[in-house]
């Protein structure tokens, strides 16, 4: 890689960090819920996927079980998820997402949709698709 793509690209990499720190400081400067990015797509994964074991989850979290135990335990402790015998093999456990959970996972989709309008609003249709091809793509590599 010659010296001019690189410097290009550790320029693309400083302005990617801080957004992510803007992303970061946006969701917690107005979070009300005591919960972190994580927990919600935690509860995201549930609603969309329905129950499933701590396993499986932790594979699309991309961490380990002991780590979904972490996270899962604040939730089961506020009373968004559950922890149930899987019906299919009674010696495996899943996680579900409550009643309580889906009213918090609303709430929480619009302090994301409110995050995105600020950071992303002045973005043309054009402009949204070409990052969203632009990040797919590094995702891939």
């Amino acid at each position: 890689m010659n010296e001019a793509r690189r410097e290009k690209i550790t320029s693309l990499f400083e302005v990617v960090s801080s957004l992510e720190r803007k992303w970061a400081n946006e969701w917690n400067s107005h979070n009300t819920m005591g919960l972190s990015k994580t927990h919600i797509f935690i509860l995201d994964i549930l609603e969309s996927e329905g129950p499933m074991r701590p396993s499986s989850l932790a594979e699309k979290l991309h961490v380990t079980t002991g780590g979904v135990t972490v996270l899962t335990t604040k939730l089961m402790k506020a009373g968004y998820i559950n922890k149930t015998q899987n019906p299919t093999d009674r010696r495996a456990s899943q996680l579900e997402i409550t009643d309580a959970g889906h009213e918090l996972l609303e709430a929480a989709h619009e302090h994301i949709n409110s995050i995105v309008d600020r950071m992303f609003g002045m973005l043309t249709e054009d402009e949204i698709q070409s990052l969203k091809i632009i990040f797919s793509k590094c995702l891939l590599g």
